[in-house]
């Protein structure tokens, strides 16, 4: 939808993963703002991010006080707490607000919804948005550019640039030994009828799920409906599988299996392991950690492991970093390390928690092809967490966490939306 209720120029910013988002934001809220904006706004600017949000959720955790709201952020979904922080920004009376990748971390009905509120600002409020995806841009956005280079020059983004954000198909082979072949199809994990709730609170009720040897799931579901929860499950870190008929990797919950057995057969990623690794370690000394399951590298790797590392990062395009510190990398090139850190030991269950989100199209696009790679070329089973429908990514089923006042229950579809 244009936009044809408002006199207001709506910009929108491409920005590659390669762009020091920082220091733009920094920039746009400078007296060096004409030099990037021209005429596109004047006057008073706000942000809007997650980052900010995290920012005051934290301050409200830390000094028990509500800063925004007559609830602490905490108590909200994700979503109600987009709309309060961008209804205490409006409060400020903004000339123009730098919307940061405004929908990320929504479900599908939050988008929505959310994507109608901004579309009520624009007719009074100029809006920047900044995206990763060329696919996020509002529809009410008049300008798209390109930011290229460490001065953040504009090239007009038209229809032809938008589909060359858009990377080609390629053919991956993986790392010698990191294939295996189908021959069993190995209960890996059950569930039957897990119910969890905390502090009296239901969260989920009587759901039943198996994954097996091979499979492809992707798990979706509201915010808040409880992927966290089912996901804790999984990799025993939760308590509340004991006593259910929870078994994982052929044991029951509780009958002495231990954690780091669990986590041996698991690979995980999920994009706030990003703020774990703050020691000064390398990409690679990163990557390597993956064989311990450690946070940083304290056991010196075999010649063998080394070699795995070095053929992942091959496969990645990203043997050329694999001696730069991993909290100098970019946002996307760190997502990646952390992609080939879960799946270096060739575990038996991978599990890929919002992987694409935040990334441009070029690293989405890889992303998307590892997981088709490691789909057609192993036998490790996969769960794909996400609120995007990723083009190119075909799962074979898909557990729907469905929320109700008893709890969430789940609902399986094939992948041809067909009841299995």
């Amino acid at each position: 939808m244009s936009n044809t209720n408002s006199s207001k120029i709506h910009l929108g910013l491409l920005l590659s993963d390669s762009v020091n988002k920082k220091g733009l934001i920094a920039k746009l809220f400078s007296h060096e703002k004409k030099a990037i904006l021209q005429k596109f706004c004047d006057g008073k600017g706000l942000i809007f991010s997650d980052f900010v949000i995290e920012k005051i959720h934290e301050e409200e955790r830390r000094y028990d006080e509500c800063l925004i709201a007559y609830r602490k952020l905490a108590t909200y979904s994700s979503g109600e707490r987009k709309k309060l922080f961008i209804e205490h920004i409006l409060k400020q009376n903004p000339d123009f607000i730098v919307l940061d990748n405004p929908l990320d971390h929504l479900d599908q009905e939050s988008r929505v919804v959310f994507s109608k509120t901004l579309e009520e600002i624009s007719r009074k409020t100029t809006l920047i948005q900044l995206a990763s995806r060329a696919a996020d841009f509002l529809g009410f956005i008049d300008q798209k550019f390109k930011l290229s280079g460490e001065k953040f020059d504009l090239i007009p983004l038209s229809a032809e640039l938008e589909k060359d954000q858009k990377v080609s198909k390629n053919h991956l082979n993986l790392p010698e030994n990191s294939s295996k072949t189908r021959k069993t199809k190995d209960e890996l994990v059950k569930m039957k009828q897990i119910s969890v709730s905390y502090d009296g609170k239901p969260i989920v009720k009587d759901i039943s799920w198996t994954i097996f040897q091979g499979d492809f799931w992707q798990l979706i579901g509201p915010n808040g409906s409880g992927k966290s929860t089912i996901l804790s499950l999984i990799t025993g870190e939760s308590t509340k599988g004991y006593g259910q008929e929870l078994y994982l990797f052929g044991k029951k919950k509780g009958s002495g299996e231990s954690i780091w057995e669990i986590k041996q057969q698991i690979g995980y990623f999920a994009p706030n392991m990003i703020e774990l690794f703050q020691r000064n370690n390398t990409l690679k000394e990163m990557i390597l950690s993956g064989f311990y399951d450690s946070v940083g590298l304290y056991d010196k790797p075999s010649t063998f492991q080394q070699n795995k590392a070095l053929q992942w990062l091959q496969l990645a395009k990203m043997e050329n970093l694999k001696n730069h510190n991993f909290n100098k990398l970019s946002p996307g090139q760190q997502r990646l390390g952390l992609i080939l850190r879960a799946v270096v030991k060739n575990p038996s269950l991978l599990i890929l928690d919002e992987p694409t989100e935040g990334l441009d199209d070029i690293a989405a696009g890889l992303v998307i092809e590892l997981i088709t790679t490691f789909r057609s070329q192993t036998a490790m089973a996969i769960v794909f967490v996400s609120h995007r429908v990723e083009k190119g990514l075909e799962p074979r089923a898909v557990l729907e966490l469905l929320p109700s006042t008893e709890g969430s229950i789940s609902k399986v579809t094939s992948s041809n939306n067909n009841k299995v």
